[in-house]
């Protein structure tokens, strides 16, 4: 068999495997996303969805945890650019900054009473909880009433959550999680954060 002939049948077993998937998957509704891993790429992937979802005219809403001390230039492109888009920042900056406990628990609570109106919104057809998992992971908000209300959240409403970790209760919650795997980083090499890159 020659070379053409091997590719174009490996080629026509692979469409038939992904049209039986297409075909099996007949369930309309949100789905929960969860960007996590060491890796760099998360908050962008989650920005990649939002410019998705605005394509199609949907409606967005986004909480960023921990971040809203420095300027990011997602933040200056949704505020600036993309007016219809509502965005919450705790604004605390990272817990090693503020070295204050009892304040950031404090702020992720008040920060989370906005993500759950979001998640109860029928209006809005995508929720980014950005950085959530560290609230998680710190113990300043309790997992099962996190859990609750994202998968409480209305049917046709997805929802995508970022950051390191967050537990493997949170992982079985949701329907996809995808892990960003660090291989190596400019700044272990002394380069430093690059605007329009890094932030």
């Amino acid at each position: 068999m020659d070379r053409t002939t091997k590719h174009n049948k490996a080629m026509a077993k692979q469409k038939a495997a992904v049209d039986d998937g297409i075909a099996k998957a007949d369930v309309e509704r949100g789905v929960s996303v969860l960007l996590t891993g060491d890796g760099k790429g998360k908050t962008s992937s989650a920005f990649g969805m939002v410019m998705r979802a605005l394509g199609y005219g949907q409606s967005v809403g986004i909480v960023q945890f921990i971040k809203g001390v420095q300027s990011s230039g997602e933040e200056v492109f949704v505020r600036e650019q993309l007016p219809g888009v509502t965005l919450y920042q705790m604004g605390t900056g990272f817990t090693w900054d503020t070295q204050d406990r009892e304040g950031d628990i404090a702020a992720a609570q008040r920060t989370w009473e906005h993500a759950v109106a979001m998640l109860q919104d029928a209006r809005y057809d995508l929720v980014v909880l950005d950085e959530l998992t560290y609230m998680l992971a710190f113990d300043y908000l309790p997992e099962r009433e996190v859990i609750a209300a994202l998968t409480g959240r209305p049917e046709s409403q997805s929802v995508v959550v970022t950051g390191r970790g967050g537990g493997q209760a949170l992982r079985e919650a949701m329907d996809t999680v995808s892990e960003v795997k660090e291989i190596k980083h400019a700044y272990r090499a002394g380069i430093r954060a690059r605007q329009g890159v890094d932030y």
